[in-house]
């Protein structure tokens, strides 16, 4: 009997870790993330008028990210205007073996992002907004904290530029003109 329903249990399917986001591929195999969406009320004569705004992140997963806010007066329509925005707005990132190449801090506004390289095994371990742009870009070992404010919009803004102010070993010796080993 014992045996019957460990078999019954075996063959549910798993319930996803609670951290899990739904990713949807692209049909071009760009991976979107839907950060956000917030309706937004407007107070005129007539009454109120409901708009949304949503705020997707888009990305290959090999570097490239790109984000995008979109507003419209349905919900799928504002996802969509995010998503061409996020496409728009694709940007490289220096990812070296799944982690970022050295620590930086990422502002935007009253926002910063702390960012720490980690080693393999480790995971990403960054709160909502953030843990969304650092998967979609690729990166799969990395330590964050965020400090100030937890605006969503302003934590993806600031994760976006601590990535882009990145740059590799090979990067910085081709500016100074010497070999990567010299540095």
């Amino acid at each position: 009997m014992a045996e019957e329903i460990k078999n019954k249990k075996e063959d549910r399917p798993q319930k996803n870790n609670r951290r899990e986001r739904p990713v949807k591929k692209e049909d071009d195999g760009m991976d979107k993330r839907l950060v956000h969406v917030r309706r937004v009320t407007k107070v005129v004569k007539g009454g109120r008028t409901m708009r949304f705004s949503a705020l997707v992140v888009i990305g290959d997963g090999k570097g490239n990210v790109g984000m995008g806010i979109g507003k419209a007066n349905e919900v799928p329509n504002a996802i969509d205007k995010a998503t061409v925005v996020a496409k728009k707005n694709m940007k490289k990132v220096a990812i070296v073996e799944g982690t970022i190449p050295h620590e930086t801090i990422g502002k935007f506004s009253t926002t910063k992002i702390l960012m720490l390289p980690a080693e393999e095994g480790h995971g990403v371990i960054a709160g909502g907004a953030a843990r969304a742009v650092l998967e979609v870009a690729g990166v799969k070992n990395i330590v964050t904290k965020i400090h100030g404010s937890t605006n969503r919009i302003n934590v993806v803004r600031a994760t976006m530029n601590g990535l882009l102010s990145l740059k590799t070993r090979e990067e910085i010796a081709a500016r100074r003109g010497k070999k990567p080993e010299e540095i």
